[in-house]
């Protein structure tokens, strides 16, 4: 029998009907977007009066929650009868088989089954409190042995039931990770962090006076050097090379609240090819620059430079100090970018005085995920520890880790305000590889599972959405689809005047038109914010890892793919097809090949549209209309999703994806790099074709009119004043008129070559001749 072909994956966009929305959240407004769960909640707070071991003389005491097949224990702590904890606990009520709560008091140095004391509780009896409620305060209790009799000491704590609204769900150590103790409890705990204010710091250098070279009778090659942390900038080497050079030239670097970081100026003199001599610099605390908030100027300065003594000299005194002259300020008025413009979570300038109200707000839902695939192994099997990360704005999200599961049910709900419907929310999935503790997985990175964008102009207000996404991963062995994820989304809008008006202002704030940066300076300047970010978040407990937050932020998105420059050619004639699908079907109408009472048709219209000219504009804005009511039923329903055959995910061949993930500058070497060039040339050969061919034509008409050929103006020019006198004397619409019959004349009156226009276009010279 012939092999079993393997199935195709489901890269398609699923909608769900997960237990959500339309019903009645008890006791919370919280819980609108995801499914409710209930959580028997243990807070330890302390213990007091505990007595001390006869054998050792202290005590080292830690408890031991138990209830049906879980147990949790907390941090032991050595020496004392009165130890304060203050740790939570969160037991997933569904998942509970005993109706007791035992709680052991226990000694480190005790014999195993040798306890100080017990509490135990019925469940039924256990408290339910559900926010906007107060916290449940803690009490004592007396401690008692295994038979009920008081013992010496007593433990302070409170047992509630609540559900993931509650404020401790976030700090709580939870049954579902029972294979997860000492320090790495934070690592899968869920997380909120906010980015930090990021601000462009411009150093407009413009002058130095009476530099101070080290060899005296010498002119100063001189160019100034700016440090901010790890990132370092230049200027060129000043045309005037004496001791009072000027640049007005400009450097800019990333800074992020709180400003802890030095600016370290400082002049160089270039005194050969690997040999730079400090003639100067200055130290600016970033806490004491200017910083501008609104459009106006700032002054330049004058700041004196010091001599820079290197370890082992001698300070000498100098006559003259040397100054710089300079602007420096922190810039608000532009939007700092920390990811890919396009695929952008926030617009807004840095100023707050800058930013528009607010229209509405994102909610979003992460539910569950289905099917993951392991990435790990574990006691020799497979395993999966997945968490979600999503971004929108400065927040980011962090949901709780569930341990060893394929179909993890997170449930946790998240808002944002929105400013700009014209920007997209990103959620990922990750395997957390970083739950045990003393393992040497420092340098471990936590794979990736998918990511999920949802542009927020796409949503419909008030609509809750609730689909299953596709995780799909490119990989250098092809494309992968890692499980899917159920996500729940609504945009509501609070003030529909100011979403109307978003559509008319700038995308970006107005600096980015007036006083626009480079596309190279955009770039630079997004990589180290992309840098600070993971430096800053990356310092959080739990942190947000480097490889987590550059596949969120795009990181490689300008890197070199010959798979998304097919996609993006196949983008662009998709586009240009629709023109060409019309003109060929207007072509054949005035051809006479479809219908001839079609073509009589067209033609009655072009004539009544010629005759009353005022019917050209109205036909003109009811076409569109006509056709957006056409495609009304059409509209989409869902979200956009990753298309994997637009991208040509499927279709990629190995050597293409190779290319594509290898590192930049180039690994390979021999024949393999030189099939890349080779191929690369290839389609920038194509390319250079295309765009030479488009110069041609654009040529071409513009030597109309230059006398490049003296008989093609010449002709060119009586033929514009014979028309000049034509239309002066004859009423337009007869002139279009006549060039439309004469467009749709019958097949028998055609003559099957170039028209007379085409045929003198391209004999007009191009400056093609001059290439060499």
């Amino acid at each position: 029998m012939p092999p079993k072909e393997k199935p195709n994956e489901d890269y398609t966009l699923k909608v769900t009907s997960p237990d959500i929305g339309g019903r009645t959240v008890i006791g919370s407004d919280k819980l609108t977007l995801v499914e409710q769960r209930q959580f028997l909640y243990v807070r330890i707070v302390r213990a007091n009066g505990l007595p001390v071991n006869n054998m050792t003389g202290t005590c080292d005491p830690f408890v031991e929650l138990k209830i049906g097949n879980y147990k949790g224990i907390t941090r032991c702590f050595e020496q004392t009868s009165n130890p304060e904890w203050n740790e939570v606990y969160a037991f997933t009520r569904d998942r509970l088989q005993g109706g007791r709560l035992e709680i052991l008091v226990r000694d480190k140095e005790s014999a195993i089954n040798e306890i100080i004391g017990c509490l135990s509780f019925d469940l039924g009896d256990t408290p339910t409190r559900f926010p906007p409620n107060s916290p449940l305060a803690p009490q004592w209790y007396k401690l008692e042995d295994r038979n009920g009799v008081k013992v010496a000491g007593e433990l302070m704590l409170a047992a509630w039931i609540g559900n993931q609204a509650d404020n401790a769900f976030s700090v709580a150590w939870h049954s579902d990770a029972a294979a997860v103790s000492g320090k790495s409890v934070t690592n899968i705990r869920s997380n909120v962090y906010l980015s930090p204010v990021l601000w462009y710091l411009r150093v407009q250098v413009i002058a130095a006076q009476d530099l101070a070279p080290s060899e005296k009778n010498r002119k100063p090659e001189a160019y100034i050097k700016a440090v901010l942390g790890n990132l370092v900038s230049r200027t060129t080497v000043s045309k005037d090379k004496n001791p009072n050079p000027t640049w007005n030239e400009e450097v800019m670097f990333v800074a992020a609240e709180p400003f802890d970081d030095h600016l370290i100026l400082s002049v160089e003199d270039k005194m050969g090819a690997n040999k730079e001599v400090c003639l100067g610099r200055s130290v600016i605390p970033l806490h004491q620059v200017e910083k501008r908030l609104m459009p106006q100027a700032i002054g330049a300065q004058w700041i004196n430079l010091e001599k820079y003594v290197a370890e082992g000299e001698e300070k000498t005194e100098v006559k003259f100090a040397s100054r710089l002259h300079l602007r420096i300020f922190l810039d608000g008025l532009y939007h700092v970018f920390d990811e890919p413009t396009y695929y952008s979570s926030d617009l807004r300038a840095t100023s707050p005085k800058l930013w528009p109200e607010k229209i509405g707000v994102l909610e979003l839902g992460i539910l569950k995920a289905e099917g993951l695939i392991p990435t790990k192994s574990r006691d020799g099997r497979g395993t999966t520890d997945a968490y979600c990360v999503a971004k929108y704005g400065r927040k980011w999200v962090r949901t709780s880790t569930i341990v060893d599961s394929y179909a993890p049910k997170w449930n946790e709900q998240y808002y944002w305000d929105v400013y700009d419907p014209y920007t997209v929310v990103t959620i990922g999935v990750f395997d957390n590889c970083h739950l045990q503790a003393g393992d040497k997985n420092d340098g471990t990175s936590d794979p990736r599972l998918g990511k999920v964008r949802i542009r927020l102009s796409t949503l419909e207000t008030g609509r809750i959405y609730t689909h299953s996404y596709p995780l799909l991963v490119l990989q250098p062995n092809g494309l992968k689809k890692m499980g899917e994820l159920h996500l729940a989304v609504k945009f509501s809008c609070n003030n529909w005047i100011n979403l109307f008006h978003t559509y008319s202002q700038p995308l970006l704030p107005m600096m980015h038109y007036l006083q626009p940066l480079s596309v190279y300076q955009l770039d630079s300047l997004r990589h180290q914010a992309t840098y600070i970010l993971s430096l800053r978040l990356g310092r959080a407990d739990p942190p947000l890892r480097r490889e987590v937050m550059e596949y969120m932020l795009d990181t490689g998105v300008n890197r070199w793919s010959l798979r998304r420059a097919n996609a993006n050619c196949e983008r662009v004639m998709t586009c240009l097809s629709g023109i060409v699908v019309l003109w060929r079907q207007f072509d054949q109408i005035r051809h006479w090949k479809i219908n001839s009472a079609i073509t009589v048709l067209i033609y009655s219209l072009f004539v009544a549209m010629v005759m009353c000219p005022k019917l050209i504009l109205t036909a003109f804005f009811l076409a569109p209309f006509v056709l957006g009511v056409w495609y009304f039923p059409k509209r989409p329903r869902h979200p956009p999703h990753m298309d994997t055959k637009l991208s040509h995910a499927e279709t990629a061949k190995p050597d293409v994806l190779d290319e594509e993930f290898d590192s930049f500058p180039s690994s390979k070497q021999g024949e393999a790099l030189k099939t890349r060039y080779d191929r690369l040339r290839g389609i920038s050969g194509r390319l250079m074709i295309i765009i030479g061919d488009l110069a041609t034509q654009l040529e071409r008409i513009q030597a109309l009119v230059s006398w490049r050929d003296s008989r093609a103006t010449a002709m060119f020019l009586v033929f514009c004043l014979i028309a000049c006198l034509l239309v002066h004397k004859v009423q337009f619409k007869y002139l279009v008129l006549v060039i439309g019959t004469y467009a749709m004349r019958p097949p028998r009156l055609r003559a099957g070559i170039p028209s007379i226009p085409q045929n003198f276009l391209r004999r007009l010279p191009a400056k093609t001749d001059s290439m060499l």
